[in-house]
């Protein structure tokens, strides 16, 4: 039986707000309208506009208020900043960008910083031996210094958790944390397999604020296994390998006759 892939992100995250336990844990996120936008910059000041089936970070957008009434707003895509005067034009600059592709708007979070560069976090959910599901594995994503998004194809570094979050916690706050993702990771993996039975790996994008809460930015059901390659300790990749393996992920090569 094949591997279910879910690309829509607007359908997932409406399958895991009926959670009461993960809504507390989701940005504010809605369908991208004139009316959301302008709600959602007022609300929050700063919003990040997705596409509803995009990968690898491409086409997303970052929108912010400015502090200077003269420029208004700010959005950045890639490493271009772009300055609108008013909300109107900002609006006309967004739908050309976006062209005819549905989009999301998702409440910005601030995320943490090392070395002035922003992070977030990558947990890998699979289906283990027993059939049951596992957190293998949690990376940190370094954002490229002139970039928006944190991604490894869009030139993202990837990096140990414990790492990044050295300056922004203790080693028992660090193993607490690590904790609370598993369980947020595990639930989401029950939650969205009440819809799809047939999921067997996540790749969990966490952001993470200044008082160490975690947000769901987004859960890929084909994640990419290799990233975990970059970490020191290879046996995080050598087990996330034999579960990719084990339920199906790397076709067997076929005997040559």
């Amino acid at each position: 039986m094949s591997i279910q892939r879910v690309q829509s992100k607007w359908t997932k995250t409406n399958i895991m707000l009926k959670s009461e336990y993960l809504r507390q844990y989701m940005p504010t996120t809605k369908l991208f309208s004139r009316s959301s936008l302008q709600s959602m910059l007022s609300d929050y000041g700063m919003v990040y506009v997705k596409p509803i089936n995009g990968m690898h970070g491409n086409g997303i957008i970052r929108v912010e208020r400015t502090t200077v009434p003269s420029i208004g707003y700010r959005f950045q895509m890639n490493t271009k900043a772009i300055f609108s005067t008013t909300f109107d034009q900002l609006f006309k600059q967004l739908v050309k960008q976006k062209k005819k592709r549905s989009y999301l708007v998702q409440r910005g979070i601030h995320l943490l910083r090392h070395q002035k560069r922003r992070f977030d976090i990558r947990v890998m959910v699979q289906k283990n031996l027993r059939n049951e599901w596992e957190v293998t594995g949690i990376i940190g994503r370094l954002a490229h210094p002139a970039k928006i998004v944190t991604n490894y194809h869009s030139g993202g570094t990837p990096m140990a958790i414990d790492r990044l979050m050295a300056d922004h916690s203790t080693s028992s706050e660090l193993a607490a944390f690590k904790n609370r993702l598993r369980k947020l990771c595990i639930s989401i993996a029950n939650n969205l397999q009440e819809t799809y039975p047939n999921l067997k790996e996540l790749g969990v994008d966490i952001a993470i604020d200044a008082k160490l809460h975690p947000w769901i930015l987004e859960v890929n059901t084909s994640p990419d296994p290799f990233i975990f390659r970059k970490l020191p300790d290879q046996s995080v990749f050598q087990k996330v390998y034999r579960y990719a393996k084990a339920y199906g992920r790397f076709k067997k090569r076929r005997s040559r006759p």
